[in-house]
């Protein structure tokens, strides 16, 4: 599932093609994909609605439109959100396609009404297709108070990579919980956007077990984790996410950080640091990689 970096990552390559454009139409070619509101409604609002920001909350990717209203998409495991041309074939398990005006920084050609969708007078440019193989993604559409309302968006937790993030911040969050430290880390309105990868990455920075119970953590550790956490998650988007699996970015290029992983998916290796076999286990579901020698 991409993370907090491969989101980043997106949300950073599709912002300046994006902003200033207006959705022309929308065809869903699996109107199931769309959450809320329902699919009929959802073609007919979206449809003449200008592209004002495109930004990342978590593991979401929100896009900022007119009338207040936020389209969402969640990539789940095999999303995939890209710019293209309209002559481009459909690659299959394409769900929704996004027809986009020819504008450029906010202003519409000359002599087109932007507001008119599927005008004959408004070129064609770019378009903005969601494919996604596994069908776990989901798109929303509506006020970001409509949408915690209906309970489609959750309320989530603080940002790991934001400079406010302190560690006594972390630290008091982490004394509330009972549960193993890596659950902790991927609940996402305890910490919004780590997911498999980087929680055991970040774990394996701080020198800290997976399943140490979260609320037995020393202030030094918490701060140790929230700079391993800050460290991980940023060279992770320097480096344009993990493609592990099946993840690309708005290009549909693969990203660069699975090639410098320190712990993630080489359970049974030697450990960098130490030499010793990385060892495995399940928490929360997930299969959990960690040095026995190297974290306490």
């Amino acid at each position: 599932m991409p993370e907090l970096p491969e989101v980043e990552t997106i949300a950073a390559d599709l912002r300046p093609h994006l902003v200033g454009r207006t959705i022309l139409r929308c065809e869903l070619r699996f109107p199931a994909i769309v959450r809320h509101p329902e699919p009929e409604q959802f073609v007919d609002l979206v449809a003449g609605l200008r592209i004002e920001s495109v930004k990342r909350r978590g593991k979401y990717i929100l896009i900022g439109l007119d009338q207040d209203r936020v389209l969402v998409v969640h990539l789940g495991m095999t999303g995939q959100l890209r710019i293209v041309d309209p002559t481009t074939p459909v690659a299959g398990h394409t769900h929704a396609i996004f027809d986009l005006d020819t504008s450029e920084g906010g202003l519409p050609p000359q002599g087109d009404a932007p507001g008119k969708a599927g005008s004959r007078r408004t070129p064609l440019g770019k378009q903005l297709r969601y494919r996604d193989p596994r069908r776990f993604g989901r798109i929303l559409l509506g006020t970001e108070a409509d949408l915690l309302l209906a309970r489609v968006m959750p309320h989530l937790g603080p940002e790991p990579i934001d400079p406010d993030f302190s560690a006594d911040a972390l630290y008091a969050a982490l004394r509330r919980r009972k549960a193993p430290l890596k659950a902790v880390l991927l609940d996402q309105k305890a910490l919004a956007g780590v997911g498999n990868i980087y929680a055991d990455e970040s774990l394996y920075r701080a020198r800290l077990r997976p399943d140490r119970v979260a609320q037995r953590i020393s202030r030094a550790s918490a701060a140790r984790l929230r700079d391993a956490l800050r460290e991980s998650l940023e060279l992770a988007i320097r480096n344009r996410g993990s493609s592990v699996d099946s993840y690309r970015d708005a290009w549909g290029e693969r990203g660069g950080q699975q090639e410098v992983l320190q712990v993630y998916g080489r359970a049974g290796e030697p450990c960098f640091t130490c030499g010793r076999p990385l060892a495995s286990m399940r928490i929360a579901g997930r299969t959990t990689v960690f040095c026995r020698h190297c974290q306490r």
